[in-house]
């Protein structure tokens, strides 16, 4: 056709072809982010293996059973002083942290009562006594003219009874006074034996009497005395293992206050009854040393060290409590060896105290123990130790 524009001007220009760029940024993104959780993973994810802590078994000095106990320093003579009838005090002569002897006066009570009473009863009694003298002689006399046949019988027998009045009247009056000296004896409160005295319970001025007696702010003690020489150690012993304990047994003692100070001891008593509540058996330790830092109701743990000559058994170690699975007297601990897997043993066990564990047999000192988390263990075990 003539005079139109070619063919080729009617098509219409396209572009070269290029891929989308929607499909290559997705796979950019999806490749960093992959990028970043490993790098996140690898800087927070956790490794591999049941966490725990790592705790190391450390020996029992010296101790041959294994067993320890805790308990109390108790003195196996303590009193408190109380007077034995209601009076005033007038006088205290000690204070805490003093030191007594025997026999010493420890206070007195108002005895201006008493020392009356003692007075009136003593003059009573010579009074029966000077009787009685008037009374023998006039039976002496009776007894002579009866037997001259110079009075009668009835009269000789009168006169006898009237003697044996007036000694009757002297024996209660001299039981009177007796008891009339008791009283202002009484008044008198002194120490029982030597000691130190931990309390001091009155003043001045208070009333004091007997427990029975007295009300409202009446005292019934006036101090207290320890006698320091008689101070042992209590401890409670489960039934469990009271069978390792024998009385004059080895023993070794620490008291909480000086961890570091270890005492000798020897067990003097186990008392032969059972607490039901706690199953546990009381035994009293001797303490072999005098010494002022020992003071009653001290916490004390005490080493049961076995019999004299029994030697200590060198395999005999302790441990956190929660390291051990413990059934009874056995139990299960998770060793760690070298490449953080766990060895699973079967231990035998002693003592247990507040947070350790003795045990008598299955693992030595020094060896390292998974602790915590010990339900999730077995043998064989990846463990990852916690810092």
């Amino acid at each position: 056709m003539s005079g139109g524009p070619p063919l080729d001007d009617l098509r219409i220009a396209r572009a070269p072809f290029q891929p989308s760029r929607t499909r290559s940024q997705w796979i950019a993104w999806v490749g960093a982010a992959l990028i970043a959780a490993g790098a996140t993973a690898y800087v927070f994810w956790p490794a591999s293996g049941v966490p725990v802590h790592v705790v190391t078994a450390e020996a029992v000095g010296g101790s041959g059973g294994g067993l320890d106990a805790t308990g109390y320093v108790v003195a196996r003579r303590q009193a408190t002083l109380s007077a034995k009838i209601l009076g005033k005090l007038i006088e205290v002569n000690v204070e805490e942290g003093q030191h007594v002897v025997s026999g010493q006066v420890v206070a007195r009570l108002d005895d201006s009562n008493y020392a009356a009473a003692l007075r009136q009863a003593q003059a009573q009694a010579g009074q029966a006594r000077a009787n009685l003298s008037d009374q023998e002689a006039i039976f002496e006399r009776y007894r002579r003219l009866h037997a001259e046949n110079a009075i009668s019988t009835d009269a000789f027998e009168t006169q006898r009874l009237a003697y044996d009045t007036a000694r009757t009247q002297v024996d209660v009056a001299n039981a009177a006074a007796a008891l009339a000296q008791t009283y202002e004896n009484d008044t008198v409160i002194r120490a029982p034996y030597a000691g130190v005295v931990t309390d001091k319970a009155a003043q001045i001025g208070e009333i004091v009497a007997p427990a029975a007696a007295g009300g409202g702010f009446t005292r019934t003690g006036i101090a207290t005395i320890v006698d320091m020489d008689s101070l042992e150690v209590e401890v409670d012993v489960s039934e469990d293992y009271i069978d390792r304990v024998h009385p004059g047994g080895v023993t070794g003692i620490r008291l909480d206050a000086y961890p570091d100070w270890n005492i000798p001891g020897t067990v003097i008593a186990i008392i032969p009854t059972a607490d039901e509540s706690k199953g546990t058996v009381k035994v009293r330790i001797a303490i072999h040393a005098k010494d002022a830092r020992i003071l009653p109701q001290m916490g004390a743990r005490v080493a049961f060290l076995g019999l004299p000559g029994t030697g200590s058994a060198p395999h005999t170690v302790r441990v956190p409590a929660d390291a051990v699975r413990a059934v009874g007297t056995t139990g299960t601990v998770y060793r760690i060896a070298g490449d953080n897997r766990v060895e699973e043993l079967q231990v035998r066990l002693g003592g247990k105290t507040a947070g350790t564990i003795t045990i008598l047999s299955g693992i030595a000192r020094g060896d390292r123990l998974a602790a915590g988390n010990l339900a999730e263990l077995k043998d064989g075990a990846n463990i990852r130790p916690l810092p």
